[in-house]
């Protein structure tokens, strides 16, 4: 490879890291809340919890399929794709044992609905967090 070559892939290889963005789990800026283990948020967003630390029923909330952010909140707090997270919501939901969480349009959609329930729960990139939500994990 000449060395042209060499550092246009190096370039793009750092442009496709750079392009991951951080993700925060949020909760309502009045939730009493505080800070979550990624075990405790998987356990909500894959149904085998619901409910949020000191014991409040949890209100999970979930960016729409397209959204890259989803794919990356899955891939790095549950290890599983969002496919296989929707796959096992499904056997959830057929068996009539949990409902999914509910899917918002995007991240101002999604700081809404956190901020105006006390008991919810959702993820956006860090870079959308402000006042009206508390970061309960950074997931990196």
């Amino acid at each position: 490879m000449t060395r042209t070559r060499v550092f246009a892939v190096l370039a793009l290889s750092g442009a496709a890291w750079a392009a991951q963005a951080q993700v925060a789990v949020v909760v309502g800026a009045k939730s009493a809340t505080a800070a979550m283990t990624a075990d405790q948020v998987a356990g909500i967003f894959l149904g085998k919890s619901n409910q949020l630390p000191g014991g409040a029923a949890a209100a999970a909330a979930d960016l729409p399929e397209s959204a890259a952010v989803r794919e990356q909140f899955y891939t790095k707090v549950t290890g599983k794709s969002s496919a296989q997270v929707k796959a096992g919501w499904s056997r959830l939901v057929f068996s009539g044992k949990a409902t999914p969480p509910k899917e918002l349009a995007g991240a101002a959609e999604m700081k809404s609905f956190v901020a105006a329930n006390p008991d919810a729960i959702g993820y956006i990139e860090k870079s959308a967090v402000d006042g009206s939500v508390k970061v309960v994990l950074n997931v990196d």
